[in-house]
């Protein structure tokens, strides 16, 4: 993940931090591109959000060392790192209209104020919250709110931003709309980013890498084709999208449901199985089916596949797999 310059955004190296007998973080290593944008993805409790607050200065190591633009930044304090930190529940001053929350970094450091009128309105146009500089945030809807959280973590120009769930408390149609435009800033300010979240389609939609992490630990580190395509644990082929897990003596098989293939007639290679659910979305069908052996596959069909075969419940059909992955018992999280 190195820029054509050989630097790195924020660079990571044996990373660990532990809160009385729980290790949050363990023996972390990790190497952020120079404007790249990455996200920290995993449950709760993987250790996310901890490195996140590493990275900003909120919480010190207790080894390791962390460098922001190759300077190290180990035991610096959170203003000395030039970090904007955006968090999940906006934290804007309510008496405060828009455009002075905007500006409030740029105002303690006595900026002309010339300067920093020009600064939020300019800010004020690129998070599209243009005519909105003299509200109040319980004047704003929750969308508008994060914006201004932005606007706010952009306007003293950080070499570093860190968002901490920042859709989190958003309902689902504004996160959606909030993750397209959050890319497309991106694409224009260019500046470091790190987002922590625990949405797995977030994290695929928005980032440029996804860092996944689990009990303190990276699984895995890679584009969000490489993560979803070429899982390198269980761990990550089952948090990653759905997926069917079957046993098999001493391995387990790993089936994407869009990868699980239904025919009418018996063909090489297929097994026997019969339709318990069918599950209509809309966009596409569900069929959850139930293997000879007693275990369950779910199958991800197109409305007009679904719609060819004509299946119906308890109806006996024949499946197979386009794809799957198998990983030893021995391995297995």
């Amino acid at each position: 993940m190195q820029d054509q310059k050989g630097e790195f955004g924020i660079s990571v190296k044996n990373v660990f931090k532990r809160f009385g007998d729980f290790i949050a973080v363990d023996r972390v290593n990790l190497e952020i591109k120079a404007g790249g944008l990455a996200a920290l993805l995993g449950p709760s409790g993987s250790g996310k959000s901890t490195l996140l607050r590493l990275i900003a200065g909120l919480e010190l190591p207790d080894e390791g060392q962390i460098l922001l633009t190759g300077e190290d930044s180990t035991y610096q304090d959170v203003q000395q790192r030039n970090i904007g930190f955006v968090f999940q529940h906006y934290a804007l001053f309510k008496h405060m209209t828009v455009r002075q929350n905007i500006g409030f970094g740029l105002t303690i450091r006595h900026l002309p104020k010339k300067q920093i009128r020009e600064r939020v309105e300019n800010l004020l146009e690129l998070v599209q919250l243009k005519g909105l500089g003299d509200r109040y945030p319980n004047q704003l809807s929750g969308g508008q709110r994060q914006r201004v959280a932005l606007a706010r973590a952009l306007a003293v120009e950080p070499k570093i931003l860190l968002l901490d769930e920042p859709f989190g408390a958003l309902d689902a149609r504004v996160r959606k709309d909030l993750r397209q435009w959050l890319r497309r800033l991106h694409d224009e300010v260019h500046v470091t980013t790190v987002f922590v979240t625990h949405d797995q389609e977030e994290a695929m939609e928005i980032s440029d890498h996804i860092v996944v992490m689990n009990k303190g630990k990276i699984e895995q580190v890679g584009t969000p084709a490489e993560i979803y395509d070429h899982p390198a644990t269980p761990f990550v082929m089952t948090f990653i999208g759905p997926v069917n897990v079957m046993h098999r003596k001493r391995e387990q098989v790993f089936i994407r449901p869009q990868d699980v293939v239904i025919d009418l007639t018996e063909g090489a290679e297929s097994t026997r199985a019969v339709i318990q659910r069918i599950i209509n979305l809309g966009w596409e069908v569900q069929v959850e089916l139930t293997l000879e052996d007693g275990q369950t596959l779910m199958a991800q069909l197109s409305r007009d596949n679904f719609a060819s075969l004509g299946l119906s419940l308890q109806q006996e059909v024949f499946v197979k797999s386009k794809d799957s992955r198998s990983f030893c018992l021995d391995y297995v999280i």
